[in-house]
């Protein structure tokens, strides 16, 4: 140990999310924290439904908050020098586009939640063969149905809609990626030799790659009209991409890719069969290890990679459900109507609602994800009677989001067979006890809460340690527990209060008609 200063040896992880960056520094193979900095990210609304991002701010976010954490190193008497790797994390499905000459990107970035592809999708569902219009025509190949959420369909508005990319695709200097990609690529040279480059886990939700073979597929790129020079080099999730051209890091290897609701999995040490784990961000994301089984849902959820530890690895895989709102809902309390001031006083607020009177609301404010994939669905609030005050709406807007994870875990149930013993639970709003408790009354099995809480960077930064050694195996690493909340509610009262959502799910469907 005496090559390294007083802290042994570090890794980085770049946690790139929709709504801030992270860059934090760890021990090696721990979950000791040794600095962090975060940076907030601005996203822009050009239309109702658009989502989009700066690619050059995501990167000078990025880069701002790995100076300011070395900075910090720095000032607690570390060294740069002992960071032996670093791994990245991402917001999954963003698609950036750009000029691989020049390193301008030619266009916004179009974030994951954007809705301006549902137009593409009708296009699309045309070319189905036998006009049947079947949303799943392409799972059986890429394991996804058809949605405005995965990135080819966003590239593909792209390359319909502006003329820039259509033009540099044509030319062949258009590169493709996620933001793993676009952060990789500049961090490792950019227009000097860049890498371009993503993992497994990213190009498992473009559905571009063949989920079973983990190859970019010719049937997929020729539906989507797709050309193979845009695309980037698939790799496993642990293992050397490239070097850090410049910098506080300069030469120092990126090991690790991962998105992100894949990276709270390695995170939350899911890395055996039938583990689950639900992450509570702007959405909520719960993936199921079905480990070296491809599942092939029935009932909604996606097929993904869940990692692969190595190139010489076999790929694990992952049922995922995904949904659209969670703390998205309480922004919308926040912003849109004045019920909050913060979205940390909604269980304060939420614990005063009476009993008398239950609200049930359905955030579908642009669709409903999984298990019901509906574009034309939109939110609706059900049940109001005079009784009914602000705090019996947010209440019902936080249960809401344990409603949609029961929704998934039973679809998840049923595709597998084998009944979930125990859900573990990271992200911002399992701060909120209220929902945590909820969440564990309404699903009727334990709800164990992660004892660290940046579950998505330590996955990050785990496989980017494993990745440096292709004979290193992934390892249990000591993590202390976090609360367990258990069911409080009988059966009979679960059922009622499940049915009443399925009545205002019903409601909300078939709203936006075009």
């Amino acid at each position: 140990m005496a090559e390294y200063g007083k802290f042994g040896p570090l890794v980085g992880a770049i946690d790139e999310g929709t709504s801030s960056a992270r860059f934090i520094i760890f021990k090696a193979n721990s979950c000791e924290v040794v600095a962090v900095h975060q940076k907030e990210l601005e996203q822009y609304f050009p239309q109702e439904g658009w989502v989009e991002q700066d690619p050059n701010a995501i990167l000078e976010v990025v880069i701002t908050c790995i100076t300011k954490a070395v900075e910090q190193l720095v000032a607690l008497g570390g060294n740069p020098k002992d960071i032996i790797a670093v791994g990245v994390t991402n917001q999954r499905e963003t698609t950036i586009v750009w000029d691989r000459y020049t390193g301008k990107p030619l266009h916004n970035a179009i974030v994951w939640l954007d809705m301006r592809t549902s137009s593409t999708i009708d296009k699309l569902l045309d070319m189905v063969p036998n006009k049947t219009r079947n949303k799943n025509y392409l799972k059986p190949l890429c394991g996804l149905p058809m949605s405005p959420y995965f990135s080819a369909v966003k590239l593909r508005w792209l390359s319909d809609n502006v003329d820039a990319v259509k033009d540099a695709m044509k030319k062949g200097s258009c590169c493709f990626g996620t933001v793993d990609t676009w952060i990789i690529w500049n961090l490792t040279g950019g227009v000097n030799g860049g890498k371009h480059v993503t993992d497994v886990t990213n190009a498992s939700r473009t559905m571009l790659m063949n989920i079973e073979n983990l190859n970019w597929d010719p049937l997929l790129m020729k539906f989507f009209e797709v050309p193979k020079s845009v695309l980037p080099e698939i790799k496993s999730s642990s293992e050397i991409y490239g070097y850090i051209s410049d910098g506080p890091l300069r030469s120092i290897p990126i090991s690790g890719c991962l998105g992100d609701q894949q990276a709270a999995l390695v995170g939350q040490m899911c890395l055996q069969q039938g583990q689950a784990k639900a992450t509570y961000g702007t959405g909520c994301f719960v993936l199921y290890n079905t480990g070296d089984i491809r599942v092939n849902s029935s009932r909604g959820l996606l097929t993904t990679v869940a990692y692969q530890l190595g190139s010489r690895n076999p790929p694990c895989y992952a049922l995922e459900g995904s949904v659209a709102v969670a703390g998205a809902a309480l922004s919308w309390l926040r912003d849109n109507i004045g019920l909050l001031d913060n979205a940390k006083d909604s269980q304060e607020i939420a614990e005063k609602a009476t009993e008398n009177g239950s609200v049930v609301f359905v955030p579908a404010f642009s669709g409903l994800y999984a298990p019901y994939w509906r574009q034309d669905a939109r939110g609706v609030i059900c049940g109001i009677t005079e009784d009914t005050n602000s705090n019996h709406i947010v209440k019902a807007a936080l249960e809401a989001v344990c409603f949609q994870v029961k929704d998934i875990l039973d679809a998840m149930n049923e595709d597998c067979g084998i009944p979930l013993q125990i859900l573990k639970v990271d992200g911002g709003m399992t701060a909120n006890e209220f929902v945590m408790q909820m969440q564990a009354d309404l699903i009727g099995i334990n709800v164990m809460k992660a004892g660290f809480t940046e579950s998505t960077a330590l996955g990050a930064a785990l496989v980017a340690y494993w990745g440096l050694d292709s004979n290193r195996q992934a390892s249990q690493i000591n993590m202390s527990p976090g609360i367990t909340y258990m069911p409080k509610i009988s059966d009979d009262e679960r059922d009622m209060r499940y049915k009443q959502w399925k009545m205002a799910v019903e409601r909300s469907l078939g709203w936006e008609q075009n």
